[in-house]
């Protein structure tokens, strides 16, 4: 009977009839969700947030990596279309789970999400269905958690009569060469169907599949990538607080270092990690260890050295201002990008956001402007993005450049402006006065 449903259900893939639902419409799902129908699945999103439901079935884009004239022909054809409910999962014949993963207070996994998923979907699971677990996690919870609610709630096991499998997502937002499409996918699973099934899923829409012998191993590859970035992250971030004691210049440093063709692999500082992934998924493996009685050391130091860069920035602005003589607390700074990373509308976990809370905590004058983030709200206080006319950045006492989005003449911005904190060394390399920049 398993050989049956396992062969139906390859069937219904490669002849593109198979079903698939993707829960979670954000930065992951509807990228994917758009592959999947362009290569002609039925594909249901479904998307909690009724805002984002309604905008996907009016074909109103807000994903940045997603094809507007793409995301309309779906559409309009049918082939793709939203909803907040879940009672149409058994329907569905690939369920693909992309919810957000965040942290407690206490920096633990906070898996709600997904545990609350899986439930509805245990609710309504039926023979024949692969479920497939995108969202970052600590290595465990596809068969741990995920496998013991969907079979003690269906009755229902896993390998013979549903799939499960954990392919992390490898989303990198805003990059141009590397898309959902040619980006290598890596797919794990606790039983040889579930691997088979899921492999020949993706392979579908995605150019390159490699296999790992677990989910456990799978959800491991993804959080030790995001690691991997927070360490040597980290690394530069310290290397700029002993430059900026030693008086000298990190960036200089850096670029000489860089020239090395082997050995050495470009990372450079700034004003504090951001974003969805490098912030939070690193405290999932450290919080797992622990189970293991093992302390993951440098987990631990590369997130305190990187939630240490907003102080910095802020004792470095106030040095700045000292320089042209204004106080803290009388002072106009014009904070140039809010988003956490450049040329992106994501402002969470922006660390440009901890810094300007740190200069309001010194009563300082804060505006900002951004290209992509109209409106930002820290602390029930509303900002909006002003205009970037010559007049707004010369009443500034200090322009603190925090993202270094493309679209900004940073020359002029230099030329203009009283005196410049420059955090991502985007005027390193640039004609200008070199007297009123102050790299991190």
């Amino acid at each position: 009977m398993s050989k049956y449903i396992l062969d139906t259900l390859q069937a219904k893939i490669l002849d593109r009839t198979a079903i698939v639902g993707v829960v979670g419409l954000g930065y992951v799902g509807l990228p994917f969700a758009v592959e999947k129908a362009k290569v002609g699945f039925q594909v249901i999103g479904i998307e909690q947030n009724p805002i984002r439901v309604d905008r996907v079935n009016k074909a109103e884009n807000y994903i940045a990596d997603v094809s507007d004239r793409e995301l309309q022909e779906l559409v309009s054809t049918g082939k793709l279309q939203a909803t907040t409910s879940l009672e149409n999962l058994a329907d569905v014949d690939v369920i693909v789970i992309c919810v957000p993963t965040p942290l407690t207070k206490n920096l633990a996994p906070n898996i709600t999400y997904i545990e609350n998923v899986t439930h509805e979907i245990a609710k309504h699971l039926r023979q024949g269905q692969l479920i497939s677990l995108e969202s970052t996690t600590y290595p465990g919870t596809t068969d741990e958690v995920m496998k013991l609610i969907l079979e003690s709630v269906s009755d229902l096991s896993q390998g013979s009569d549903f799939f499960l499998a954990h392919s992390p997502e490898r989303v990198d937002p805003g990059n141009q060469r590397y898309t959902t499409k040619n980006t290598s996918k890596v797919v794990g699973a606790s039983d040889p169907n579930s691997l088979e099934i899921a492999k020949l899923f993706y392979e579908q829409t995605i150019d390159h599949v490699v296999t790992v012998s677990s989910a456990k191993a799978a959800e491991l590859v993804k959080v030790f990538e995001n690691t991997f970035r927070a360490v040597n992250i980290a690394l530069v971030n310290e290397l700029a607080l002993l430059c900026d004691r030693m008086d000298l210049n990190v960036w200089e440093v850096l670029d000489a270092a860089n020239t090395k063709p082997f050995g050495i692999m470009p990372f450079y500082p700034g004003p504090g990690v951001g974003g969805h992934c490098i912030p939070i998924d690193p405290h999932y493996l450290e919080w797992k260890a622990k189970e293991f009685n093992f302390e993951t050391h440098f987990i631990a130091l590369a997130g305190e050295i990187n939630r240490r860069m907003p102080e910095f920035v802020r004792e470095k602005a106030w040095r700045v201002l000292n320089e042209v003589g204004v106080a803290p607390s009388r002072s106009q700074i014009l904070v140039m990008g809010v988003a956490y990373k450049k040329n992106l509308a994501d402002w969470r976990e922006s660390p440009s956001i901890d810094v300007i809370e740190k200069l309001l905590e010194d009563r300082a004058n804060i505006r900002y402007h951004d290209p992509f983030v109209p409106e930002i709200k820290i602390h029930d206080q509303i900002f909006q993005s002003i205009e970037l006319t010559d007049e707004a950045i010369a009443v500034a006492d200090l322009v603190l450049i925090a993202t270094d989005h493309s679209d900004i003449d940073y020359v002029n911005l230099v030329k203009q402006a009283k005196a410049v904190l420059d955090t991502r060394g985007i005027t390193r390399n640039l004609d200008c006065d070199r007297t009123k920049v102050t790299l991190l």
